[in-house]
């Protein structure tokens, strides 16, 4: 009798076991809910413009407003056809990696979001990626140039062949960029701002002593001087004595370079030697010929209508 009798704990504990069973069992056969879609790396979504920060590593100081306000135009017109290169940071917000003009551009044409690639990269991937991207572009000015290279060689260890190599450069001119950095702070602010090119800046490198350099550079503006003159010019403060010879020929043509500039030009034309001898507007031009055809040729050249 004793063991026909449940035990009424025993018969409870089974009952709720058994009605536990099958809650556990359909939760476990339940398909669990699908994850939300994850955007695949490299292909772009739509990013608020305000969860974007600017790259601490740009090489680009300075921006063309009237160009920035026409793609702003651009794009309120027709998006931004280009999609920008981001990273996500620990904070939430986005790194901006490429495409700086557009985000700017975007802000100004009252665009709320703007499409962007996301790329997980680290600190010196980051840096690396904008650097050579800026360098594969044609409108930096020469000493954002050379500063970028010179960051790639700093901070990369980057030979002038490998710069040369991820940029599609040509490794001289690597180098060339490189050598602006010698020029004094005050001549590199007259680059950076386009008072004087790079064919201007590599001519006065020549000079090497800086206080030399600065004082031949404000001569150049002021007289704006072209490149060719500017290396004549040059080349007469380091040969004095050459600059001397010929009845101080070459005095004349470092004085005045609107002199120098057209004996080129028509030495260009003629195909032959042409010195002008000018004093106060009044002088004479001095065509050089070795033989009778060359005779021909500027008789020709002068009668043509």
């Amino acid at each position: 009798m004793a063991n026909a009798v449940e035990n009424p704990k025993r018969r409870a504990l089974g009952r709720g076991l058994e009605s536990l069973l099958p809650r556990l069992s359909a939760t476990a056969e339940a398909p669990a809910a699908p994850p939300p879609p994850a955007v695949a790396e490299g292909t772009p979504r739509e990013i608020p413009v305000g969860e974007i920060d600017r790259n601490p590593y740009q090489t680009r100081t300075r921006f063309d407003e009237a160009q920035l306000a026409e793609l702003a135009a651009s794009i309120a017109a027709t998006g931004v056809v280009q999609p920008i290169l981001v990273r996500p940071q620990a904070n939430g917000r986005f790194q901006l990696i490429a495409g700086e003009r557009r985000w700017l551009a975007s802000q100004k044409a009252g665009k709320e979001t703007i499409p962007a690639i996301l790329r997980q990269v680290s600190d010196e991937q980051a840096m690396e990626m904008t650097i050579v991207e800026n360098l594969q572009r044609t409108d930096l000015n020469p000493m954002e140039q050379a500063r970028a290279y010179e960051r790639l060689s700093r901070d990369f260890k980057m030979t002038q062949e490998h710069m040369a190599q991820r940029t599609g450069k040509d490794r001289a001119s690597v180098a060339n960029f490189l050598r602006l950095l010698r020029l004094p702070e005050q001549v590199q602010g007259k680059v950076e701002a386009g008072e004087l090119t790079f064919g201007h800046a590599r001519a006065l490198l020549a000079l090497e002593n800086p206080e030399t350099i600065v004082s031949a550079a404000q001569k150049v503006g002021a007289l704006s001087m072209s490149v060719r003159q500017t290396e004549s010019y040059v080349q007469g403060i380091l040969n004095p004595e050459k600059r001397d010879k010929g009845k101080g020929k070459e005095n004349k043509e470092a004085a005045d370079p609107n002199v120098r500039e057209a004996e080129e030009r028509l030495t260009r034309k003629l195909g032959l030697k042409v010195h002008i001898e000018d004093k106060n507007g009044r002088g004479r031009v001095i065509i050089e010929y070795a033989k009778l055809e060359d005779f021909d040729s500027i008789f020709g050249n002068l009668l043509a209508p």
